[in-house]
This record gives structure tokens, C-alpha cells and sequence, in this order.
């Protein structure tokens, strides 16, 4: 079982990391941005180490799995992903944002079960997706849109 210093220093490391990814999700004017990306992962992160904590109470006693609650989480998020998602009539807004919210909830878990290395991995890797291939993405935009005027002509 992890002390008290390390379950601390587990939840700011969270969010932290959660906030990186918020950040940018603020930075480009999404409902779901710093502050929800935040709670998400703190959420996940508590939930882990309550996890943990019960299978250390119960190891003895009763057989236990600690994944089991990890997964109630992850389908949990996948409600709050929902409804993050607006469909207009043309096109379907907030996909980005509700994988990055079920994202955070497993680097919240992650850093919840002590696997920080890889949340941090996960975060660097988040970041490059949702910061640096929107440019991407923008000039494919850009050619499909010329590509598409050329053959109306």
C-alpha cells in the first residue's frame, strides 16, 4: 500500500499531467477544458488508490480484483465523453475532447496504481496528437477543399 506522501505526490502528479492536456483543450476554447480535465483525472486517480486500499484491507479475507473498479471507471467516463459530443447538422462536434476526457482518466488511473512513467509517456504523446497534428490535419483540410473546387470546375 502506498503512504500518504506517495498517494500526494500521486494525485499531483495527475494533475499535473491532466492539466497539460487541459490546457490545451482551453487554449482552443472547448467546454471541456482545463479544470474538467482535472477532476477527470483526480477522480480516476482517487478511485485507483481507493481501490488499492480496499484489495490491502481485504487480501486476506475476501478475493478481490482492483482492475474491476478501474474498468467501472472507464465506462463511467465513457457517459461524461458523451456528453461532450454535439451533433450540428453538417458535421459532429467534441469527439477530440471526449477522448482526451477518457484519456486523462486512464492516466489517472495509471499514476493512481504508481505506472507514472508511462502516464507521463501518455501525456507527452497526448499533447503531440492534440497540439501538432491539428496542423496536420488543417492542411489535409486545406487540400482535400482545393482538390474538391478543382474537379467542380
Amino acid at each position: 500500500m502506498p503512504t500518504d506522501f506517495q498517494m500526494i505526490m500521486r494525485l499531483l502528479l495527475t494533475m499535473l499531467l491532466s492539466g497539460l492536456i487541459g490546457l490545451e483543450r482551453q487554449a482552443h476554447r472547448r467546454d471541456a477544458g482545463l479544470r474538467t480535465h482535472i477532476l477527470v483525472a483526480l477522480g480516476s486517480c482517487l478511485i485507483m488508490l481507493t481501490s488499492l486500499y480496499v484489495f490491502d484491507i481485504y487480501k486476506d479475507t475476501a478475493s478481490l480484483d482492483p482492475a474491476r473498479i478501474a474498468a467501472g471507471v472507464i465506462t463511467g467516463i465513457g457517459f461524461l465523453g458523451a456528453g461532450a459530443i454535439i451533433r450540428e447538422p453538417e458535421k459532429v462536434r467534441g469527439l477530440t475532447t471526449a477522448a482526451s476526457l477518457w484519456v486523462v482518466a486512464g492516466i489517472g488511473l495509471a499514476v493512481g496504481i504508481g505506472f507514472s512513467r508511462v502516464a507521463i509517456y501518455t501525456t507527452v504523446l497526448v499533447i503531440i496528437v492534440l497540439h501538432f497534428l491539428r496542423y496536420a490535419e488543417e492542411s489535409l483540410s486545406k487540400g482535400t477543399e482545393a482538390l474538391k473546387k478543382n474537379m467542380k470546375r
